[in-house]
């Protein structure tokens, strides 16, 4: 399946545009990640396991979006955003949140 952020693909063209697909990944926060992060936010400097984290939400969505996409009979997804953000559960967590979306397509070439 071909998965791009483009609205076209090159040497391809649109044959039927079979709707919006959507995935979202939530995750929980995690205690000792939290703490390093906030080592890091005092210092500076990245955080390397919640990128890990953002990372593997996202091939997660987009995972999800092939799945939906081809249950729709799409060979294509066009036009694909990944978002990113919290949920706020309470004063003292919050849900790391990956949306997805984008086009199903039936590409011809």
């Amino acid at each position: 399946m071909i998965v791009t952020t483009t609205d076209l693909v090159q040497g391809y063209t649109v044959e039927a545009y079979l709707g919006i697909v959507t995935a979202e990944v939530v995750y929980g926060t995690n205690a000792l990640r939290d703490f390093f992060a906030g080592i890091r936010d005092i210092i500076g400097g990245r955080t390397g396991s919640y990128e890990k984290v953002f990372e593997k939400g996202q091939q997660n969505a987009i995972a999800e979006l092939k799945q939906r996409a081809q249950a729709l009979g799409a060979n294509a997804i066009i036009g694909i955003e990944i978002d990113t953000g919290t949920i706020n559960v309470d004063s003292q967590g919050a849900l790391l949140l990956i949306t997805a979306s984008g086009t199903a397509v039936k590409l011809r070439n």
